[in-house]
């Protein structure tokens, strides 16, 4: 018996070491001084998977067959995702961000201007709405790291003139893959810093989404292309 004992003993031993120390605070509703509460702590969890990106929002080259010319950017809204068309069935697929319900928008327009690191200048109209929840936006705000046009935008124009829809970064990278914005396209700092590399002024960019107002345009994405990202095809 007193050999059992000594086995169970050191068993409780061993499970005590493995198994974390629970305190009160580790059950809803429970506190202890100088210790985090459980909404402290749900909030923590929140503000940590809030930065995490989906994996199929991630940059990648795709087989895609479509009718538009190599160079053009096509927007699909309702996936979320913008692909640039390389050729010969292939495109870079970028995950994106774009309008809220009420700010979603389709069409063919052009990359008429860009900028690295760009200004920010809210409309009118988005200072008025914002002041009423009682936010207060600046007339113009420096770019920068702060700043939530990101690092790059490329400004779309239609007909010579500015839609005032813009596809650019963005400060707050866990919203790519959502509906958050005023209709602007968000991409990631590091795609679109990419992007702008290769989307010259003029390009043009058929955005997919409410009222399909872009017209008929065909395009299939196949799926990952594997060797192209294995072996880079494509940029």
């Amino acid at each position: 018996m007193r050999k059992y004992a000594s086995i169970l003993l050191a068993a409780t031993i061993a499970t005590a070491a493995i198994l974390p120390v629970t305190s009160a605070n580790a059950f809803p509703g429970a506190t202890a001084q100088g210790s985090q509460t459980t909404s402290d702590i749900t909030l923590v969890v929140q503000q940590q998977s809030k930065k995490q990106v989906a994996q199929k929002f991630k940059r990648t080259k795709v087989r895609f067959v479509t009718d538009q010319a190599p160079g053009t950017v096509i927007v699909d809204t309702n996936n979320k995702f913008l692909y640039y068309v390389e050729g010969n069935n292939r495109a870079t697929r970028y995950g994106i961000g774009v309008g809220r319900e009420g700010f979603g928008w389709s069409g063919v327009v052009k990359v008429g201007r860009k900028a690295e690191w760009p200004s920010w200048t809210p409309p009118a109209e988005m200072r008025r709405r914002e002041a009423k929840k009682g936010r207060i936006l600046p007339v113009v705000q420096e770019g920068g790291e702060d700043n939530p046009l990101g690092a790059r935008a490329m400004y779309l124009y239609k007909g010579g003139r500015d839609t005032i829809f813009r596809i650019h970064g963005t400060n707050q990278p866990w919203t790519i893959g959502l509906n958050m914005s005023s209709g602007c396209i968000r991409m990631m700092n590091k795609d679109v810093e990419h992007l702008y590399a290769r989307a010259d002024i003029g390009t043009k960019v058929i955005v997919i989404g409410p009222g399909n107002r872009q017209g008929a345009v065909s395009y299939n994405d196949k799926g990952v292309d594997f060797f192209g990202n294995l072996f880079g095809f494509g940029g």
